[in-house]
């Protein structure tokens, strides 16, 4: 059994725990075993014992974000303990991309990064895709290390008097299900939804002046109307053919928090909107009519979810 020991920002932690809950089928066939300082019980020398953890460790991941870099123990201490082992070879180090970050010419830029290409887990349009490539490449990890179940079931079998799984030393039983309902204040939610239409308004000024580099046929034109709302629109030979309206809302006339429309910004009609939610662990938009393929209600998207969700509908007349 490969121990793994998670290497983090506090900030971070929600994330964390949605990681662990990815890495779950490795330890339920007996592959891994996982640690972080939350683990650690009052009374208890916290240097010494996480430095422990660490110098046990097989795989230590890097939760990467701009959290963890600014973490002075992080970055000074983890960092430097996981790839001192790293280069002894007697741990494999993995940096895991949570948020985007200029983390490339830092000491752990070098090592090859999860998910793929070091795309950040917050940018994926449902997280679980991430995590997903995460867990994938730490099952390859342990292919290399030569990782054995413990308690598989088609191991071969064995005399009645071998125990078929062995309980780590000093490891007492608990439950995998630690993870508690987050509450978010108002100031949360007011950060999110201002953060929402300032991400969208990037994403859709940087994609009308990329498709348009990529197709010469194509002009454009981005109009920034306040700091909430914006219009987006695309020519194709001097014609028209894509126009939208994106705009926040103060959550009246149940349009939602913010809203689409292919006539434009409008003060009492919209295609689509988004509205914002919690699921108990973080903070996303559900959308309020899931139309759109690959897309549905119940799924709760970042930022950069909307962002494709709108742009989807908005390109549509050139697909």
């Amino acid at each position: 059994m490969a121990k793994l020991v998670f290497s983090y920002s506090h900030v971070d932690e929600t994330l964390r725990d949605e990681l662990e809950k990815h890495l779950m089928p490795l330890k339920r066939r007996g592959l891994i075993s996982t640690w972080h300082d939350r683990r650690i019980t009052a009374g208890t020398e916290l240097h010494g014992e996480i430095g422990q953890h660490f110098e046990d460790a097989d795989i230590i991941l890097l939760l990467i974000s701009p959290d963890f870099i600014n973490s002075d123990y992080c970055y000074d201490i983890e960092v430097k303990h996981a790839l001192k082992r790293h280069n002894k070879g007697e741990a494999r180090v993995v940096p895991v991309i949570l948020k985007t970050c200029d983390w490339h010419d830092l000491p752990f830029g070098k090592l090859m990064a999860t998910p793929e290409d070091g795309y950040p887990i917050s940018k994926f349009t449902h997280v679980d895709d991430g995590f997903y490539q995460v867990a994938q490449a730490i099952k390859s990890i342990l292919k290399e290390l030569g990782a054995t179940a413990q308690n598989s079931l088609t191991d071969n079998a064995r005399p009645a008097t071998s125990p078929s799984f062995v309980p780590p030393v000093n490891s007492a039983p608990r439950s995998s299900n630690l993870g508690i309902r987050k509450e978010f204040s108002d100031r949360d939610k007011d950060l999110a939804r201002r953060e929402g239409i300032q991400f969208l308004s990037r994403f859709f000024e940087n994609s009308l002046k990329e498709i348009c580099a990529r197709n010469p046929e194509l002009e454009q034109d981005f109009h920034q109307k306040d700091a909430d709302s914006f219009e987006a629109s695309l020519y194709q030979n001097g014609q028209r053919v894509c126009h939208c309206g994106i705009w926040r809302t103060g959550g009246g006339m149940g349009l939602g928090d913010i809203c689409y429309s292919q006539a434009g910004v409008s003060t009492n009609s919209c295609n689509d909107a988004v509205t914002l939610e919690d699921d108990g662990t973080m903070l996303g938009f559900r959308s309020m009519m899931g139309g759109m393929s690959g897309y549905g209600r119940d799924s709760l998207l970042t930022c950069e979810g909307v962002a494709e969700y709108f742009w989807d509908s908005f390109i549509r007349p050139l697909k």
